[in-house]
């Protein structure tokens, strides 16, 4: 059987078909993907903690340990934590609403992981990346909220002022009830968790449902303070802002001042802060890979810690000050950095032709002699002054060729791509 042959003009044709149909598929993709808010339930304005709250319980309704062999909730479940990863991190949710899903990439996705859920073998893995300085975000134990949703937990009475040390085993919890007052409130309250061997845990505040159950409405990470770990959560009746580093390590290795830059991102205000009198639980839970956590919780009234309270207010004023400043500062930097850029190739180019122009003089110098063995250098000279002309006549070219391309204090690598008329295209 004779192979079929195609002609070049026919060979086009079946690749733009082919073309047309992936890019129909791709569009076909994209429209059925709902909205990031539509999937959680939430408005566009919602705030974080209102994600949050969202996310859990469509979290702990689509689990897969919940629903095993159900491919539907699967989807659900996969659909719903994407969703949380992107409106859940400030700089990724302002760039899903400024440009949808383009604005997305799939590869600098962080999920949140599970610990319980993880195999042991899976488990090794994400410590070692850890132990490597990869960010490895974690998430509650689904059993947890469950159970704490459903009312199925035991809480230790702990009194204001009273500080209390003990250890929790890794994904497992302590919940922990203090009794407030109206002046106790009024006052303000602070829980504070320590680590003095620097164990990985989360600090819990949560809200009593209707049924009696317990849902989640605040969580802190600890984070590494010198020599031992801290977390704390403050209620002192006046906006206080916790921060979540949220720099991505890609894209810090393509810009290296794109730390600096979104350090302070991550500074966001507290969705609660304040408490009413009355009964409130907190809990901690044990956030490390294989071992225990050990820590020391203390709740405490801010009556006595007044002049903390004002300066609370300073600095963390001063740091939306400072927010700013870097905005502003960014754009000038950069602008400033891109000149510094051309200064720098110019400075190497001008060095070199210096060089040349001297060498050239040097050998002309030279020849000036009726040494047979020196008037050699007269071939020497004629190459050099080639060379040198050919450069010359090569540099004009260039300009000639971007003329009209420095209009503008930032040039972009593709304005070369377009032509402004400096020269004309060959027919």
């Amino acid at each position: 059987m004779q192979t079929p042959r195609f002609f070049p003009n026919e060979k086009e044709e079946k690749k733009k078909k082919k073309k047309k149909k992936r890019d129909k598929e791709d569009g076909e993709e994209e429209k059925q993907r709902r909205d990031l808010y539509e999937v959680l339930g939430v408005s566009r304005v919602a705030s974080d903690q209102e994600i949050k709250s969202a996310y859990r319980k469509l979290a702990l309704k689509y689990h897969p340990d919940k629903n095993a062999n159900d491919p539907v909730a699967a989807d659900e479940f996969k659909e719903v934590t994407f969703s949380y990863n992107i409106l859940s991190d400030p700089e990724k949710r302002q760039q899903y609403d400024t440009d949808g899903f383009e604005a997305i990439e799939a590869e600098n996705e962080e999920m949140e992981l599970d610990l319980s859920s993880l195999g042991t073998i899976n488990t090794m893995f994400a410590a070692l990346f850890s132990k490597l300085g990869v960010s490895i975000k974690t998430t509650v134990s689904t059993t947890v909220l469950e159970e704490a949703l459903n009312g199925n937990v035991d809480t230790v009475t702990i009194q204001l002022g009273q500080s209390l040390s003990t250890k929790v085993e890794k994904q497992s919890t302590h919940f922990y009830s203090v009794f407030v007052t109206e002046e106790e409130a009024e006052a303000g309250i602070v829980c504070r968790v320590q680590s003095f061997d620097k164990s990985k845990f989360k600090l819990l505040y949560f809200e009593e449902e209707e049924n009696g159950g317990l849902s989640l409405a605040l969580q802190e990470d600890s984070v590494k303070m010198g020599k031992f770990t801290s977390a704390g959560m403050y209620f002192l009746k006046f906006p206080v802002y916790h921060f979540n580093p949220t720099t991505s390590s890609i894209a810090a290795s393509k810009d290296s001042d794109y730390a600096f830059f979104k350090k302070l991102d991550g500074f966001q205000p507290c969705d609660i802060h304040e408490l009413k009198a009355g009964k409130h639980v907190f809990s901690v839970y044990g956030d490390n890979f294989f071992k225990s956590a050990n820590y020391t919780i203390e709740v405490l009234c801010a009556a006595s810690f007044s002049d903390l309270k004002k300066s609370i207010q300073d600095v963390e004023k001063r740091i939306l000050e400072k927010r700013a400043d870097l905005f502003n500062f960014e754009s000038e930097y950069r602008e400033v950095m891109s000149h510094f850029s051309e200064m720098t190739s110019r400075y190497t180019e001008e060095t070199q032709s210096i060089d040349r122009f001297l060498k050239e003089r040097e050998l002309i110098h030279a020849a000036y002699t009726s040494n047979s063995r020196l008037k050699r250098g007269n071939s020497r000279i004629a190459k050099a002054k080639t060379s040198s002309q050919e450069s010359e006549n090569e540099e004009g070219r260039e300009e000639k060729k971007t003329k009209g391309l420095n209009f503008g204090k930032n040039k972009k690598k593709w304005f070369g791509k377009l032509n402004f008329g400096g020269e004309k295209k060959p027919h």
